[in-house]
């Protein structure tokens, strides 16, 4: 055996913030570690990052989920608004090629789109500016 048990191991995967651990490797070299749009690639983009923790506060004291989601997401026809162009990856798609990659996601591959993204949704609920 490996010196940890398996209770212990499984209480290390279910503590992790998922949420923040998504956010830390696919937004945070933009947006930057605390989300106000001051990563370390905002010297290299066309237009500046948008500033995540005041996400609710622009919009009437509400987190916008649906919103966040489907700019997230990125596959939708529908207008992404005040985002502008598409200037940020299309993580639905990313997120849906890299299912494609876990034998046990490739069924299911929109369970894995659908968990991420609501990961990132929860995490950046809680960063919000108060």
């Amino acid at each position: 055996m490996c010196g940890v048990s398996v209770g212990s191991a499984w209480a290390q995967i279910t503590d992790a913030d998922m949420g923040r651990l998504e956010y830390e490797s696919n937004c945070a070299t933009c947006h930057g570690a605390s989300g106000k749009g001051d990563g370390w690639l905002k010297g290299y983009l066309t237009k500046s990052p948008s500033d995540l923790t005041t996400l609710s506060k622009r919009n009437g004291g509400a987190f916008p989920n649906q919103l966040v989601w489907e700019i997230i997401d990125g596959r939708t026809s529908a207008d992404i608004g005040p985002h502008g162009s598409r200037d940020m990856p299309v993580w639905g798609r990313t997120f849906r090629a890299q299912a494609m990659q876990y034998p046990g996601m490739a069924a299911q591959p929109e369970w894995f789109v659908r968990g991420r993204i609501v990961a990132l949704l929860d995490y950046l609920a809680r960063i919000q500016v108060k």
